[in-house]
């Protein structure tokens, strides 16, 4: 039989639930919800935020796109096109958008910015996993060739130059934390800016300058799962994923830093709790039944879940402390997500019960501004506003380059034998 506190909480839910989905409330919420773009419904996100999330980069920025051979990048796809739809794919989509781009320009005596386009995550397991262990040799090779065929590299040590780096804990090229630690940040790479994934503070893979952006989740298969606007949200919190990596850390302990371990613990059984490690054929669907989406952090902060949450109207739950968040100088996650630290897992049940209607409504509305749901996307073809775009506008926002990016005659930052033994074999 259920316990008193859980009925009230599922009582507290089920209001919410009609509240959301009532005649009286469309006004502020209505078909938005889920997804739509009802005007009345959408809330316009106030202060310089919203205005840097509409800026257009067009015309504020020229980039290089260095001509690499093959085998840095569009050979490794046809050797294994399942790159092309895993979460670290924007790696591939940002070098297609850029070819075609109004910024690119084909005079590098021009540029602002140079792009190196490799394709660090094309090297994959069985399973569809990819192994970083080549990536620092592969990334070494490429900025060989760059600076041996060109003069720009030589002029900044790469200080105007930009990669775009995927991976777990980024240019670190490592899929385990601690090992990610060790290494470090590949030397190379220490004076040019990263576009990555990746992002918690005070993080030794995460160097100060840094362009966080969303995993690749793929526009046109979440177009194709939406649903009536109209659909109640009947689920309160919703959960699909790993509690335990039985294989790697079956203790629970150190995966996730046990928050998902805790995740389960504490709410298997509470009804108003969504949550199971089964990934049905409606994830897409259920996310749009949710008011809120959990997004605890894995083996590292970030996953697609957070995207998916943004895109289906599902207010993110965030457990993940420290995390540095994709564009957050344009998306106003404060306004738009729950934050938990890890540690207060065990009270999640209260913190989101706790939570004001207006509140959640409010949250609701921001999420379904268009420009929102725009810049966590890598659409092709390209948007107006969309997480290439923001990119951009992120490289503009950095110039003029400072006088400190070019080198003085003789002067040297990078130490070219820095590394690990390994990371200096020929690739």
């Amino acid at each position: 039989m259920m316990g008193a506190r859980a009925a009230v909480l599922l009582a507290v839910a089920s209001l919410s639930c009609l509240l959301l989905s009532s005649p009286a409330a469309s006004a502020a919420a209505g078909a938005e919800v889920a997804g739509g773009v009802s005007h009345r419904n959408i809330e316009r996100i106030a202060g310089s935020a919203g205005d840097v999330l509409e800026d257009n980069p067009v015309g504020r920025l020229k980039v290089f796109v260095y001509d690499l051979p093959s085998k840095y990048n569009k050979r490794t796809v046809t050797k294994d096109p399942r790159c092309l739809s895993h979460m670290f794919a924007a790696e591939i989509f940002m070098h297609r958008f850029l070819l075609s781009s109004a910024v690119r320009t084909l005079n590098p005596e021009e540029a602002d910015w140079f792009y190196v386009p490799v394709y660090t995550t094309c090297d994959l397991t069985p399973a569809g996993l990819p192994l970083p262990f080549k990536s620092p040799r592969m990334m070494r090779s490429a900025i060989q060739f760059i600076s041996n065929k060109w003069p720009f590299w030589n002029k900044t040590d790469g200080a105007d130059h930009f990669f775009v780096v995927p991976h777990d804990f980024g240019a670190c090229f490592h899929y385990q934390e601690e090992k990610a630690i060790e290494r470090g940040i590949l030397p190379m790479l220490r004076r040019a800016t990263l576009v990555q994934t990746f992002g918690q503070k005070n993080h030794v893979c995460l160097k100060e300058g840094s362009i966080i952006i969303p995993p690749y989740a793929p526009p046109q298969k979440m177009q194709a799962h939406l649903i009536s606007p109209d659909t109640p949200r009947s689920i309160f919190v919703y959960f699909r994923g790993l509690f335990y990596d039985n294989g790697n850390d079956p203790e629970g302990g150190y995966y996730a830093r046990g928050a998902r371990a805790s995740l389960w613990e504490n709410f298997k059984n509470n009804p108003l709790f969504d949550i199971s490690t089964d990934h049905p054929t409606t994830y897409y669907e259920d996310m749009q039944r949710a008011v809120f989406c959990l997004c605890p952090l894995g083996w590292a902060p970030w996953s697609p879940r957070l995207v998916e949450a943004v895109v289906f109207g599902c207010i993110p739950v965030i457990i993940a402390d420290g995390i540095v968040l994709p564009f957050a100088d344009a998306i106003p996650w404060e306004e738009i997500g729950v934050f938990v630290d890890e540690e207060d897992v065990p009270k999640l049940d209260s913190i989101l019960t706790s939570i004001p209607i207006e509140d959640i409504l409010r949250k609701q509305r921001l999420l379904a501004n268009p420009s929102m749901k725009k810049a966590m996307l890598f659409p092709q073809p390209a948007q107006p506003r969309d997480a290439f775009h923001q990119i951009l506008n992120g490289l503009a926002r950095k110039l003029p380059h400072t006088q400190r990016v070019y080198l003085q005659p003789g002067e040297k930052h990078l130490n070219w034998t820095a590394g690990p033994v390994g990371d200096l074999k020929p690739w």
